[in-house]
């Protein structure tokens, strides 16, 4: 097991030698299965449809899929690398000591899933909406793409976010206490005014409040134009 380390936020990941002993299978078993030390990948599916399924000690390569649903799979110490899900609908379950590299994400669903030490490091997630998902331990987000990404009903308190292009990405209701928001702009979030006790650097505080007026809809008294005098 590896750590990773990042203003004092730290996330145990696992870590795999080129001498591991894992299994190579041809797919995510069936409902109700056990899948251990195992890798999977270089492959791609139209769907990729895993249920009620635990995950443990393994590593998911290069799998790339049109279409992919995860219904109550609990995943623990599994490594994601350069992944493609179209779609991705991940509901329930619990994803702890986990690393998502490199992987493709766009537009995916996250929703009731609880994390527990998981980071996501230069993923594209561009679109995706987090929906009631609850930090149970440190989470982080490291130089990766949150566009338009949209967060409700969560609770990521003590997680971090560092380098991740945050543009138009919406902040609902939630709990956000202590979550590390340095080294991103801050400019362009929705929702500024729910991250309530989060950690930023001085700086920032404009660019929050850029985001805030913007919220507000404000107009600022140069930029009126004064009705021209009649004579």
């Amino acid at each position: 097991m590896g750590q990773i380390t990042i203003r004092g936020t730290s996330a145990d990941i696992p870590v795999f030698s080129e001498e591991a002993d894992l299994e190579r299978v041809s797919s995510l078993g069936q409902a109700g299965a056990l899948v251990s030390s195992f890798e999977f990948g270089g492959t791609m599916v139209r769907a990729l449809d895993v249920q009620d399924v635990r995950l443990l000690d393994g590593k998911i390569l290069s799998v790339r899929s049109e279409r992919a649903s995860m219904t109550k799979v609990h995943v623990r110490s599994v490594e994601f690398t350069a992944c493609e899900f179209g779609s991705l609908r991940w509901a329930g379950g619990k994803i702890s000591r986990t690393r998502f590299d490199a992987c493709k994400l766009l537009g995916a669903r996250l929703e009731d899933v609880t994390l527990e030490h998981v980071v996501f490091t230069d993923c594209k997630m561009d679109y995706a909406m987090f929906d009631r998902i609850r930090a149970v331990g440190p989470v982080l987000f490291v130089r990766c793409s949150l566009r338009e990404a949209e967060f409700t009903g969560c609770d990521l308190a003590g997680s971090l976010f560092d380098g991740c292009d945050l543009f138009l990405a919406i902040f609902g209701r939630g709990r956000y206490r202590g979550c590390d928001l340095r080294g991103n702009d801050l400019s362009a979030v929705n929702g500024a005014h729910y991250l309530k006790r989060i950690v930023i650097d001085r700086a920032q505080l404009m660019q929050l409040a850029k985001a805030l007026a913007a919220e507000l809809e404000v107009t600022f008294g140069d930029d009126l134009h004064s009705p021209m005098a009649t004579t």
